[in-house]
């Protein structure tokens, strides 16, 4: 899931702060930015199914 990415995106992001480790930073931005392209994919593919709808119900009515 996506929200889990971000949370734990962000979670390692903190504990990267707090322990000074960049490396540990960075690979909590690259988490986050997971979960965030996961949403947008989501996004898209709903957007993609309703059109799918749109087009076999106008197929369905000509």
């Amino acid at each position: 899931m996506s929200i889990i990415d971000k949370i734990t995106g962000k979670a390692k992001q903190a504990a990267g702060d707090v322990a000074d480790d960049p490396s540990l930073r960075r690979e909590g931005v690259k988490e986050e930015r997971k979960g965030e392209a996961k949403d947008d994919l989501a996004k898209a593919e709903a957007r993609a199914d309703d059109k799918a709808d749109e087009v076999a119900n106008l197929e369905r009515r000509t």
